[in-house]
């Protein structure tokens, strides 16, 4: 299903994505070496009710995990890119830590996902990795504009992680989201440009480029969720969810 929202649905969204934004930011600052996974999963669970909305994690059971997923944010740390359950593990100091989060506010969902190194030690190919998805995710946005196609962002986004020499797996990647999180239409992370569905004013989009430094081959954990690469190689993964407006792509997951 791919969901046009109405401009008040639009607006319900500007309010989840600033919910996601700002928690991933109070998350981020309080990752610090010695802070557990479990702890980082309390304190999101904490902010989610406490604002009154609701995960999109907690009874999440895709076909692709063991679920339900049981947690209010993804965890991955180091070599697990996606999906990451959360465990009894506590961050040392340069640890690559990627944090995704979604919910769901008054009827309309969002997600986002951040990509940091915990600590003074900030290893170059860690933050390489961050950077270019990063890079990655500023070029899809720009790409997605009205008029656009679908493969016009996965196009931009690819450009920008071949160029850094990363390779790209097409599995997983962005999605439409409204009032749910996973909708149509499938926005993968490398493609050809002026294909697939035509962007309009109302798709809300979650583009969210991710790599790994050496491969494009993931494994699962036995937990049945943590996507690790499959060589073993450090990951980085950067998230936005944006609307499309009638003058471009409108980031909804800020931290205001």
């Amino acid at each position: 299903m791919i969901e046009i929202l109405t401009p008040a649905e639009v607006a319900k969204g500007r309010e989840t994505g600033a919910l996601v934004g700002h928690i991933l930011h109070t998350l981020k600052g309080r990752a610090v070496v010695g802070t557990n996974l479990l702890d980082i999963d309390r304190w999101a669970k904490e902010m989610i009710l406490g604002a009154g909305a609701v995960s999109c994690y907690v009874d999440y059971a895709p076909s692709f995990g063991r679920g339900p997923f049981g947690h209010y944010i993804c965890t991955a740390v180091n070599d697990a890119v996606l999906h990451g359950l959360p465990h009894d593990y506590t961050l040392a100091d340069g640890d690559l830590l990627t944090l995704d989060l979604a919910v769901l506010l008054d009827g309309i969902a969002a997600d986002a996902a951040i990509s940091f190194v915990v600590g003074q030690t900030q290893p170059a190919e860690s933050l390489a990795l961050i950077d270019a998805t990063e890079r990655a995710l500023a070029a899809g946005i720009a790409a997605a504009n009205p008029g656009a196609r679908i493969g016009d962002i996965s196009h931009a986004i690819g450009t920008v992680l071949e160029a850094a020499g990363y390779p790209v797996n097409t599995e997983f990647g962005g999605h439409g989201i409204g009032s749910t999180m996973h909708q149509d239409p499938h926005v993968v992370n490398s493609g050809r440009p002026g294909r697939g569905f035509t962007l309009r004013p109302g798709l809300l989009l979650a583009l969210e480029p991710w790599v790994m430094a050496d491969t494009d081959v993931l494994v699962t954990d036995p937990d049945g969720w943590t996507l690790r690469s499959a060589t073993g190689a450090r990951t980085a993964h950067t998230e936005h969810t944006v609307a499309i407006t009638e003058d471009g792509a409108e980031i909804l997951t800020l931290p205001r």
